[in-house]
């Protein structure tokens, strides 16, 4: 969730050089560490969403963006959605599963 995270600032973290962490990311996640980490951050707002315990405003700074524009583009990106119509999505399907229930 550090919204300065990077490739250099990773590999310190873990000790090792840019070029491996780069070159495994891209081998096994068959993407780029950004990709690799907005998919992550995405899959947090998805979950604070579904809670209700995050005001939408909120997300992209909870999740590790440092701007909003670049969240909805992520999001979007890994969900096909804008967050409000994921909502929107959840809502129903959760109304419609209780519905089911009863």
């Amino acid at each position: 969730l550090d919204p300065k995270l990077s490739l250099k600032k990773l590999s310190d973290m873990i000790e090792t050089n840019q070029t491996y962490l780069s070159n495994v990311v891209n081998r096994y996640f068959g993407c780029h560490l950004k990709e690799l980490v907005n998919t992550y951050r995405v899959e947090y707002a998805k979950e604070l969403l579904r809670s209700g315990k995050c005001p939408p405003e909120e997300l992209p700074q909870r999740c590790g963006f440092l701007s909003r524009s670049a969240f909805y583009a992520a999001f979007k990106k890994v969900t096909g959605v804008s967050p409000k119509r994921y909502m929107k999505y959840e809502m129903r399907a959760q109304h419609s599963e209780s519905i089911n229930y009863v």
